[in-house]
């Protein structure tokens, strides 16, 4: 990824932790890297543990910003769940989308239970 696109993925990861922080939600991490993936955020809504991917955009030239969730991105938010419900068995699992669209006024839209996993 350039330089350009690492920057624009931070500031829309730094959108949406405030953004969820606002709704209530405990951020518990951020940039997650294990073997086969990266959770960009590890938070609780409530009782539920939640994978939340971050995708921003800068202009929907290359389409909206959730498009970018393809099929490999989606499996390895699968085993990333999967993990996560091992380790905490009593717990709620869930993973949403959070798709930004930067401009002067930034657009976010939350997508909860983006994918479906359990």
């Amino acid at each position: 990824m350039s330089h350009q696109g690492q920057d624009l993925g931070r500031k829309g990861e730094e959108l949406a932790t405030r953004f969820l922080k606002e709704k209530g939600w405990k951020i518990l991490l951020r940039n997650v890297r294990l073997s086969f993936g990266e959770i960009d955020i590890l938070a609780e809504d409530g009782e539920d543990l939640v994978v939340v991917e971050v995708k921003t955009r800068a202009s929907l030239e290359f389409g909206q910003p959730a498009e970018a969730v393809d099929y490999e991105k989606k499996r390895k938010l699968w085993q990333l769940a999967q993990l996560l419900s091992q380790q905490n068995p009593t717990k709620n699992i869930r993973i949403d989308v959070v798709a930004i669209k930067i401009g002067k006024k930034p657009q976010i839209e939350h997508i909860k239970n983006a994918i479906e996993w359990g």
